[in-house]
C-alpha cells in the first residue's frame, strides 16, 4: 500500500493513496486535508494503516440529500408503516434544506447543533428538534454499518434537551362543558366512548360492532386505523402486542353506545341500506366507510373553542380518563393495561406527576423493627 502527498496551496494538501478495488485493480483516492506538512504525512500514514488493516473507509461521494432521500425510500419502509414514514420524511427536510448539498462524509456534530439552534429560533419545539436528532442519529448509524461514513456526527454531541410537559385533562368541572357541547351531534358517542375508555383517536375509528359486547359490558381493542398522504386511511395493528386488549365499560358509556347503535339502525332503514355487517364499525359515514380520523378531530376541536375549551383535543379525552383513574387510587397496572401502553413505566412517565399517595415508610419500617 502506498501513498503520497501534493500541496495544492499553503497549508491545504492532497492525500493520494493507492487502493486495490475488488477486481485486484489499482486506482487512487484523493483525500483533502488542512495543516501543516508534517500533520498532513500522519494522516496519510494513518489512512495507509486503515487500509491495511481492513478499516479503510472510501469518502462517500454522495450529498446529505441523495443518501437521506435513499434512506426514506430503501429503509423507512422496513422500519416503520406509512404515516410514520411520511413523518420521517418532514423531519429529514429540517436537514437538507440547510445542508443538503454537503457530502455525507463531511457533516459534523458543530453542523447538526447550527440545525438544531436554527429551529429553536424559528420558534419549533424542543421535542421537534429531538425528533429530528433521533432521526439522523438513526441514519448514521446505518450509513457506519454500511461502512459509508467513518464518523456518527450524531456521536459528537448530547440529543437536545426536551423540558417535562404535563399532559392537558380535563378537570372535573368542566367535563359536563365538554359533553354538553357535542350533545345531539354525532361527536356525542365518540366523545363518551374515549372519555370512558382512555382509546387512541385510531382504535376509536378502527373499532366493529363485533368487537363489542354491550350485554357484558366490554369491547376489544383488535385495531386501528391511520390517515396518511392525500387523505388515504388504512387499518393496522395496534402500537404494540398490549395494545390487543379489552376494556371494561360504565353503564353510562353502554347506554349511549346503545342509543348510537339505534341511531345509526333507523338512518341505514331510511336508506334503504338494511341491517349493518357484521363487520360494520361503530363510527362510520352512512355509507359504512370508515371515518376520517383528522376530520372529525377538527371538528371537536372547533366545537371545544366554541364552548369555551381550546385547549381539548380527542387526544385530552384518553388523558381525562387516566386522570380520572389516577384520583380515585387506580392502580397504575390496571390503568396501563387499559390504555394499552407497552409497559407501566410508560404510563408512569406521562402521568406520574398525578399520582399521590401517603408516605408510611417510616411508620412500616419502625414496625418491623419492633417499635
Amino acid at each position: 500500500m502506498k501513498g503520497h502527498l501534493r500541496e495544492r496551496s499553503p497549508g491545504h494538501w492532497s492525500i493520494v493513496l493507492d487502493v486495490k478495488d475488488s477486481t485486484g485493480r489499482r486506482r487512487r483516492k484523493w483525500h483533502s486535508f488542512k495543516g501543516t506538512k508534517r500533520e498532513a504525512q500522519r494522516e496519510c500514514a494513518r489512512l495507509i494503516a486503515e487500509v491495511d488493516q481492513g478499516g479503510y473507509v472510501e469518502p462517500s461521494k454522495q450529498s446529505i440529500e441523495r443518501y437521506f432521500d435513499a434512506w426514506l425510500r430503501d429503509w423507512a419502509p422496513m422500519r416503520a408503516g406509512p404515516k410514520t414514514a411520511e413523518r420521517y420524511a418532514s423531519l429529514a427536510r429540517h436537514i437538507t434544506s440547510a445542508i443538503g448539498g454537503m457530502p455525507l462524509q463531511q457533516v459534523r456534530g458543530s453542523d447538526l447543533a447550527r440545525i438544531y439552534r436554527d429551529m429553536g429560533a424559528r420558534g419549533l419545539s424542543p421535542k421537534t428538534v429531538k425528533h429530528v436528532h433521533v432521526l439522523a442519529r438513526g441514519i448514521f448509524r446505518q450509513a457506519m454499518k454500511l461502512g459509508d461514513v467513518k464518523i456518527d456526527p450524531t456521536s459528537q454531541i448530547n440529543a437536545p434537551a426536551v423540558p417535562p410537559k404535563e399532559a392537558a385533562v380535563l378537570q372535573t368541572a368542566e367535563v359536563p362543558t365538554m359533553l354538553a357541547a357535542v350533545r345531539s351531534t354525532p361527536l356525542y358517542p365518540v366523545a363518551i366512548l374515549a372519555l370512558g375508555t382512555g382509546m387512541r383517536r385510531g382504535e376509536l375509528f378502527a373499532l366493529r360492532w363485533q368487537d363489542v359486547d354491550l350485554n357484558a359490558g366490554k369491547l376489544e381493542v383488535k385495531q386501528s386505523i391511520e390517515e396518511v398522504r392525500h387523505k388515504a386511511l388504512r387499518f393496522k395493528e395496534p402500537k404494540s402486542a398490549r395494545g390487543r386488549r379489552g376494556i371494561s365499560l360504565s353503564p353510562g358509556v353502554v347506554a349511549a353506545l346503545k342509543e348510537h347503535y339505534k341511531g345509526q339502525l333507523e338512518l341505514r332503514m331510511k336508506l334503504g341500506l338494511g341491517k349493518p355487517p357484521a363487520d360494520a364499525l361503530v363510527f362510520a359515514t352512512h355509507t359504512g366507510k370508515p371515518c376520517s380520523p383528522n376530520n372529525i378531530g377538527q371538528r371537536f376541536s372547533v366545537a371545544m373553542t366554541a364552548a369555551g375549551l381550546p385547549h381539548v383535543s380527542l387526544h385530552t379525552l384518553r388523558h381525562t380518563h387516566a386522570s380520572l383513574l389516577i384520583r380515585e387510587g387506580v392502580d397504575i397496572l390496571t390503568i396501563s393495561r387499559r390504555l394499552g401502553h407497552s409497559s407501566a413505566a410508560i404510563t408512569l412517565g406521562v402521568y406520574g406527576h398525578l399520582v399521590s399517595s401517603e408516605d408510611r415508610a417510616a411508620e412500616i419500617i419502625e414496625k418491623a423493627l419492633g417499635g
